[in-house]
């Protein structure tokens, strides 16, 4: 077959199904704007430049129309890329590309006659999503409700006009309209479960902290791409205080960037994680609370294998990929009580959940976690058993992937 991936970012969510299909004799062609991050051995890639718009004259526009304008401007960008492949005689039999920043707006406009498959990952709206889930942070008004409004333009553009929809977990589809979640298969990117397993003679060595940890250490972490609310970064702050008088031999490691994935940025000058860190700064043991920034792959694999706790808060929104991580590494799982995480985690059996606004319970549920630790242990082992019965990489999803791919390519040539 002949395939060609859009992601902004490639390989983004592709960077296991790209190269596998490359692997096995398909002829694979990816579309993005960033050089990838990961090797994609086989996979032919080419960089498209959005043409700029004129910021002069858009400035005084509501922020609405500028993101519609950037989005659009992105599709166009693919569309005539596309172009140039059609007319080089390159006509793929499917196309998979991740519609979230508008690259999928016009690819049924070039290739009319190939199935489009794409992956829909997150929908906005206001009921059981994080737009107004953290008061804190956001307020209903009308101009917040049309601009999330019109943030699906893109999404639903892409998805009516596909003939397949991809979407990681049960959550994330749903979240769309229910005209709509008929087509989107769910089938998760994949966890290495082989390669993220337990390891009880681990040992972690954090230059930048000063620490050398092992598996009989009591370590609690907390990981997030960006230390943010959407992450619930300020409530875990709060938690801390309390936590490290209840457990006096904890170490706390803190994994994340000092920028902004998701929401609201920051006051001018400052940085979220440091807005918090201040906030309690005066209530904690500093010498056993350790923000490393972001860690090697390799170095945060050690040292989930290593902590007795693993805390993960998030909004109702986009899963991250540290919390199967952990969860695969046979990690006890403190989370929060929010749908994206229940969808894993079920209380009691794979982890233990919390209210994510708690940090009261949050404190007390990990103090008591680690106090129990010897007999928490079959949570540990049951989280990893669903890991590997329902989310492993290369016997449950990538196979899933492939055969999707297979099966809606071979459709629309029958």
């Amino acid at each position: 077959m002949k395939i060609i991936f859009i992601h902004q970012n490639f390989p983004g969510q592709f960077k296991h199904l790209a190269p596998a299909l490359a692997a096995g004799g398909d002829e694979v062609i990816a579309l993005g704007i960033n050089r990838p991050a990961y090797a994609t051995a086989g996979v032919r890639v080419i960089l498209h430049r959005p043409q700029a718009a004129n910021a002069e004259a858009f400035k005084e526009a509501p922020i609405d129309v500028q993101e519609t304008l950037a989005k659009t401007t992105r599709g166009h960008s693919v569309a005539r890329c596309l172009s140039r492949l059609k007319e080089q005689g390159f006509v793929p039999d499917v196309i998979v590309a991740h519609s979230g920043w508008g690259e999928a707006y016009f690819i049924k406009d070039v290739f009319p006659g190939v199935p489009l498959i794409v992956y829909a990952e997150y929908f906005y709206g206001t009921e059981g999503g994080d737009a107004y889930f953290d008061p804190e942070f956001t307020r209903s008004s009308l101009e917040g409700l049309e601009r999330l409004r019109l943030k699906n333009t893109h999404l639903l553009h892409a998805l009516v006009a596909a003939d397949q929809g991809l979407s990681p977990t049960r959550f994330q589809r749903d979240r769309h309209p229910q005209l709509l979640r008929q087509k989107i298969s769910v089938i998760h990117d994949g966890i290495d479960s082989e390669r993220l397993k337990p390891n009880p003679g681990a040992r972690v060595h954090l230059k930048r902290a000063g620490l050398d940890l092992g598996s009989t250490d009591e370590v609690v972490t907390f990981v997030a791409r960006e230390l943010e609310p959407y992450r619930g970064y300020h409530i875990f702050m709060r938690a801390l205080p309390e936590l490290l008088v209840l457990r006096p031999r904890l170490q706390v490691v803190v994994v994340g960037g000092h920028g902004v994935s998701y929401g609201a940025a920051p006051p001018a000058g400052t940085t979220w994680k440091d807005v918090f860190f201040n906030e309690v700064a005066d209530r904690i043991d500093r010498r056993r609370v350790h923000f490393v920034g972001r860690l090697p792959h390799e170095v945060l694999t050690q040292l989930m294998q290593v902590a007795a706790v693993h805390l993960y808060l998030t909004y109702p929104f986009v899963l991250s990929w540290s919390l199967m991580e952990a969860m695969s590494i046979g990690c006890l799982i403190v989370a929060s009580r929010t749908a994206p995480v229940e969808e894993l985690i079920e209380h009691g059996r794979t982890g233990l959940l919390v209210d994510f606004f708690d940090a009261h319970q949050i404190a007390l549920t990990v103090a008591d976690a680690l106090q129990r630790r010897a007999e928490l242990i079959p949570l540990r082992r049951a989280a990893r058993q669903h890991i590997v019965q329902g989310y492993d990489l290369k016997t449950r999803c990538l196979p899933a992937q492939v055969e999707l791919l297979r099966r809606v390519g071979q459709a629309a040539s029958s």
